[in-house]
């Protein structure tokens, strides 16, 4: 039997729609023809559902995508699904409760895995239990593929090739922007989709547990280079708003990557910090606000069914069930600065302060679910045109780590994505 190219597992969920959406409307890599893909899930009939609706929106002829009924609770189905596909293009979240069966069923079954999962317990642990599995089968798990993490992760790396020196930090500034003419539309169904919702409480119902987890996937300290990047104050100035720290997956994220590739190549690590970035102190009022109640919420039970069965309401309207309209998602854009900070060549690094400044932008639109989608996509479609470009030995790796070396940045620059380069300063 000969294997799909690409599987879409949870093709009837929020993000998994997306992804066929995009397959079907024949991106550039897809276009013509030549990568093929099915489509998987519980229930026959709506993924159906879903290839007949995106169909009708892009008058795509989807009657031969093939149809693989695979449920996370049943291993058996998760094996058969992953031995018909080279790369999973996994969907299905929260990946803490439904994600390991799919990874080791990917790892048994020979296949790549890529997934949009912005949660570090499922992450971090999936290298602790199964990086020498996915080594030794050849087998390349990725994670983090949509905006948690590449624009920091893969932006880092932009930079660094663009330094022309020694990087010694990056300090990330995330932000957003949709034009006032939206508003009436996020006050009927918010910004974010409830499926990311309930991967933010499971994932902050066991932040408890990551100081544990970590010391077990990294028992030995890193060497302190210096000078050490210092933690900012918790609300500080920066531009023309105000900034305080990000409380995603993308430090960890960088972290490992950089982590990585000193373990491997011995390469100087770059420090990095990531920051949301506002416009007013009101925001940032409101987003610590949301943010202090969340994390207390997830603390018992009866507090995170709260959560989940009222999400309009714990997350100030941000967050829908519906998830949010067309029109927001394709009007909201999305500006990642990366102020990196280091040596000219030749310099002294280990005696002499940091000289020169490089500062690079990620940008693009629809930030969550457009671009997410996009990222996810060409990670699957890297690895399957650019092997020979990834790590040689396979395993759990972050973005950085597995496609530093491939066109992943110019697959997302030909996409609708910009990475560029702002500013240098002696």
């Amino acid at each position: 039997m000969s294997k799909l190219d690409l599987v879409i597992f949870g093709a009837t969920g929020f993000t998994g729609k997306h992804a066929v959406e995009h397959l079907a409307r024949g991106m550039k890599e897809f276009a013509d023809g030549s990568v093929t893909w099915g489509v998987a899930g519980r229930s026959k009939s709506k993924l159906e559902q879903i290839l007949q609706e995106v169909s009708k929106k892009t008058d795509a002829n989807l009657t031969n995508v093939k149809i693989i009924i695979a449920d996370c609770g049943d291993y058996n189905s998760l094996k058969e699904m992953c031995a018909q596909a080279r790369v999973v293009v996994n969907c299905c979240g929260p990946y803490w409760l439904y994600g390991e069966p799919v990874v080791k069923a990917a790892i048994e079954s020979g296949a790549h895995h890529v997934d949009v999962s912005g949660e570090p317990h499922f992450i971090e642990r999936m290298q602790i239990e199964y990086d020498k599995k996915a080594r030794d089968a050849g087998v390349y798990v990725v994670s983090a593929c949509g905006f948690d993490s590449v624009p920091n992760d893969m932006g880092v790396v932009f930079l660094e090739k663009n330094f022309e020196g020694t990087v010694n930090s990056v300090e990330s500034y995330m932000s957003s922007e949709l034009p006032p003419e939206y508003s009436k539309d996020v006050r009927e169904r918010g910004v974010i989709n409830y499926g990311t919702w309930e991967s933010a409480v499971c994932g902050l119902s066991r932040w408890n547990e990551l100081g544990a987890l970590r010391k077990k996937l990294y028992p030995e300290r890193m060497p302190t280079f210096k000078p050490k990047l210092q933690h900012r104050s918790f609300i500080h100035k920066y531009k023309n708003g105000w900034c305080i720290p990000f409380m995603g997956a993308d430090n960890s994220i960088v972290y490992r990557t950089q982590r990585t590739l000193y373990e491997r190549e011995k390469k100087r690590p770059i420090q990095f910090r990531a920051y949301v970035h506002l416009t007013s102190l009101l925001y940032v009022f409101l987003l610590v606000l949301m943010g202090s109640v969340l994390f207390l919420m997830t603390k018992t039970k009866f507090t995170r069914q709260l959560l989940l069965n009222h999400p309009r309401i714990f997350s100030l309207g941000f967050v829908s069930k519906q998830g949010p309209k067309d029109v927001v998602r394709k009007n909201t854009r999305f500006n990642v600065e990366l102020v990196g900070r280091g040596w000219a060549p030749g310099a002294d690094v280990e005696s002499t302060t940091p000289d020169r400044t490089l500062v690079a932008k990620v940008s693009g639109l629809d930030p969550g679910y457009g671009f997410t989608t996009t990222a996810l996509l060409m990670c699957a479609h890297t690895i399957l045109t650019e092997k020979h470009l990834l790590p040689e030995s396979g395993g759990v790796l972050t973005t950085g780590t597995a496609f530093a070396k491939t066109n992943l940045i110019k697959k997302l620059q030909e996409n609708n994505t910009t990475f560029e380069i702002m500013d240098m300063k002696h």
